[in-house]
């Protein structure tokens, strides 16, 4: 075959791999025309024209954005800002306390560190 050989042969195969796993990688339901089974096939049996047709005609239209439902679970936009137990002053007071909390514990693993050190 022509296409397989040379710069364009490398470059052909690069885009069948990269359309491999973007096929692969897409969620059920979302490619567009064929089921995500039925573009594996094509793209598997057909490098550039099951390529370039995968890009042009059978990838989400969105495929990076957000999009809340999409997915069976989404996940929460910021999900550092979700986990339990994590530590809000509601008041200056309680903040002071947290922070003269963490000096403490910070000099007494300063005070660890100096005297593991000193032994040997």
């Amino acid at each position: 075959m022509l296409y397989f050989e040379g710069l364009f042969g490398l470059a052909v195969m690069g885009l069948w791999i990269f359309c491999l796993v973007d096929v692969i990688t897409t969620p059920d339901g979302l490619p567009r025309n064929l089921p995500k089974f039925g573009w594996l096939m094509v793209v598997l049996f057909l490098p550039l024209i099951g390529s370039l047709l995968w890009l042009v005609a059978g990838k989400p239209e969105q495929a990076g954005r957000y999009r809340p439902g999409a997915y069976e679970r989404s996940a929460p936009r910021f999900p550092e800002y979700d986990r339990p137990g994590r530590f809000a002053a509601n008041d200056s007071a309680s903040d002071e306390e947290f922070l003269r909390r963490c000096r403490e514990r910070a000099e007494e693993q300063r005070r660890k560190a100096r005297d593991n050190k000193q032994e040997f």
